[in-house]
């Protein structure tokens, strides 16, 4: 029998849609790996905790940022996406719209900041992925409404 050593992350995309424009919320990694990196906020689940719930407490860890509605994207599980070991997360998303809420690096990012998504920085693990399928589903739902 094989034992999987598997951990379970959540990834949080949240976005803010001003003027035509849209950002993303970007971490600077404060750890290995990808030390100095810009990424998505977003962590391990803890062992007793819902999926929702680690997403919400990651974001508000790393940003300060609350925000009211989470929705689930989808699991991303690449065998490398994590050079620590394996992992799947389940990434998040939000639309906000207006001017960006302030933002702050905490617990290990050490910034936070606002990117238009047409100029983001090079990122870390799997994020171009998981932003790309983000910024795919969030156009489809502002050009439905």
């Amino acid at each position: 029998m094989i034992k999987q050593h598997i951990k379970v992350g959540t990834d949080i995309a949240i976005f803010v849609h001003n003027h035509g424009v849209l950002n993303v919320l970007l971490i600077q990694r404060k750890n290995e790996p990808y030390q100095g990196s810009w990424c998505l906020p977003g962590g391990f689940l803890e062992d007793d905790e819902d999926i929702e719930a680690g997403a919400r407490r990651e974001l508000k860890e790393e940003t300060g940022l609350s925000v009211e509605v989470l929705h689930q994207l989808r699991a991303f599980g690449a065998p490398d996406r994590d050079p620590r070991q394996r992992t799947i997360t389940i990434a998040h998303y939000a639309v906000l719209v207006g001017d960006p809420p302030a933002v702050e690096g905490g617990d290990d990012a050490a910034d936070a900041r606002w990117y238009e998504v047409t100029n983001l920085p090079q990122l870390g693990f799997d994020h171009p992925q998981i932003i790309a399928a983000a910024i795919e589903r969030v156009l489809a739902e502002l050009h439905s409404v």
